[in-house]
């Protein structure tokens, strides 16, 4: 609250520039600069070893800013760095579990083929089953990613076929193509794992 005195100071000059000409609002203008630079020349000056030292004090609370957040950081860094090395190792431990759990089916398929095997006399019967197990074999591995390379009538493509041999070409059209494949190549994900071995004819 104000006191009697400052409202008494108040009113007078809400009186006087309810009633003061323009020559006195100009004076009182001037005054009231004047009392505004007083009151500024009047605030204490910090010496030079004041400022640097007022200085210092704000440089290492910066530093102190800044190493708490390096730390906090690094910390994260670490911790992240030790979670993907452990997510790695893991992966290349287990990285083949999806394909081997989709080939044990095929592996129990195999078992029971063995021991039909063993009593059966229908030679073509148990040619059947094999040709049967073979095909699904396949389409497994066609899910994970495993594609046989195409040889047939083939034109020689060095980037998934080795030539292991060259004959004459049965026709015409044969000539430069691939005759007969001795070993199936495969590609993984459009990766070649194992070129095809092929015959070409010339």
């Amino acid at each position: 609250m104000e006191s009697q005195e400052q409202k008494e100071q108040r009113v007078n000059e809400e009186n006087f520039q309810a009633n003061a000409t323009p020559a006195q609002e100009e004076a009182q203008c001037e005054s009231n600069e004047q009392a505004q630079q007083q009151a500024a020349q009047e605030q204490p000056v910090l010496s030079e070893e004041e400022r640097l030292k007022a200085e210092l004090q704000q440089a290492n609370a910066t530093i102190e800013e800044q190493k708490d957040k390096y730390l906090r950081l690094s910390a994260e860094f670490d911790n992240y760095r030790k979670r993907t090395n452990k997510e790695k190792a893991e992966l290349i431990l287990n990285g083949g579990e999806k394909c081997i759990s989709s080939i044990l089916p095929i592996i129990d398929d195999l078992e029971r083929a063995l021991q039909t095997m063993e009593k059966a006399t229908d030679v073509a019967a148990v040619k059947e089953g094999v040709e049967l197990i073979f095909t699904k074999f396949m389409s497994t591995l066609e899910k994970n990613g495993v594609k046989t390379i195409e040889t047939k009538e083939k034109a020689l493509d060095t980037d998934f076929h080795e030539a292991v041999a060259i004959i004459p070409a049965p026709t015409a059209e044969l000539k430069g193509k691939i005759v007969d494949c001795v070993q199936t190549g495969y590609t993984l994900n459009s990766k070649v794992i194992r070129h095809a071995k092929v015959v070409v004819g010339e």
